[in-house]
């Protein structure tokens, strides 16, 4: 068994780690690059696992001396692969997509909070309250819905920008007591 390194392990060590890091760095950048910007865009629950895994899967390489350049390149490539390959089942596939996205979902709509929303997402009024300050309202009064976006982000919608309201999620079915 080696012996635990404290303070310098040797310049192989740092050498390797300069060069996997420069090239995997690289590789990574060119891969997400070319894959186009659905990988870097707002970040969906998929998106999240994919950036953290990118991340722990690089940091593990960068440190681990028995992790060659090749199992790398494919490990970054797996998963990126794998990323293109949900984003392209959501596309064509309207099942696959209700099955792994999360809907967009109704909090508030002409003046009634949607208590049974709030509940699940574990959101409280003074979120909804937030939400419409954000977006320059002075009262939730002023808006005529509040959605809880699949990125996690609030939209506030005015009476002005409505239109038919095909744009917004259907409330709900109202389950348990409020």
């Amino acid at each position: 068994m080696d012996e635990p390194t404290f303070l310098f392990g040797g310049w192989p060590e740092v050498g390797r780690i300069l060069l996997i890091a420069t090239l995997g760095y690289v590789w990574l950048v060119l891969l997400l690059r070319t894959t186009g910007p659905r990988n870097l865009a707002k970040m969906t629950p998929f998106d999240f696992v994919l950036t953290v895994t990118l991340g722990s899967a690089f940091g593990r390489v960068l440190t681990a001396k028995e992790v060659g350049l090749v199992e790398v390149v494919f490990t970054f490539a797996l998963l990126v692969g794998l990323q293109w390959a949900f984003a392209f089942g959501r596309a064509h596939s309207p099942r696959f997509g209700r099955l792994v996205d999360v809907p967009a979902t109704l909090l508030y709509h002409r003046g009634e909070v949607v208590h049974g929303a709030l509940r699940r997402h574990r959101l409280t009024e003074t979120d909804l309250a937030g939400a419409a300050r954000e977006h320059g309202l002075g009262s939730l009064a002023q808006a005529e819905a509040v959605i809880l976006q699949s990125d996690g982000q609030f939209a506030v919608v005015t009476p002005g920008q409505v239109g038919d309201g095909s744009a917004l999620p259907a409330p709900a079915p109202a389950t348990g007591s409020a």
